[in-house]
């Protein structure tokens, strides 16, 4: 089955009420796969599905990619996220401005020395967990950045909060294989 469009989201009242009734099928995709406009895959059911939406288009959780009327019967896709470090540098401003400007430079070569990715907003960083949420807490605590504090959500919590480009910086490819200072191997 070939999608080319998405027909709307379960969000939408006339979606929530068409689907009540129906029998929906799911198109499950983690957060690298959600970000894809062309796709081959399998939805719950076992239906195959080859997705070709138009380039920039992204899936939402909850976006129907078929309807069938007579059947009353959807396909929908449901996008797993993995969780995020939401880091609070809210309480640098109290700082001394030397303490909060040391502490905002080691905090960035710390999430960098890592290669995590982040997207700063006001002031929250938010970072995915692209390796054990425990070396995440651990790399965090041994800085004790003073003015610093950190905390973990689902990223369905946060994605909310992001505009599409930030939320493709978090969730795009942050399962993939991580950044390596050893050179690329030469066939």
């Amino acid at each position: 089955m070939l999608v080319e469009s998405v027909l709307g989201n379960t969000d939408e009242p006339d979606w929530q009420t068409r689907l009540r009734a129906a029998r929906v099928d799911q198109l499950m995709l983690d957060q690298w796969e959600a970000q894809k406009n062309r796709l081959r895959k399998r939805t719950t059911d076992g239906v195959e599905l080859a997705l070709s939406l138009g380039r920039g288009n992204r899936l939402r959780d909850g976006d129907v990619l078929h309807w069938d009327e007579s059947a009353s019967s959807a396909i929908v896709a449901r996008i797993q996220l993995g969780e995020v470090m939401v880091v609070d540098l809210g309480r640098l401003a109290k700082e001394p401005s030397d303490v909060g400007l040391r502490s905002a430079v080691e905090l960035g070569h710390a999430i960098g020395n890592q290669h995590w990715p982040a997207v700063v907003k006001g002031t929250r960083m938010y970072v995915p967990l692209t390796v054990d949420r425990k070396v995440m807490d651990s790399v965090m605590k041994t800085h004790d950045l003073a003015g610093i504090s950190h905390s973990f959500l689902p990223g369905t919590e946060v994605i909310a909060y992001l505009a599409p480009h930030e939320a493709r910086r978090l969730f795009g490819g942050a399962d993939s294989t991580p950044h390596s200072h050893l050179p690329e191997p030469v066939d």
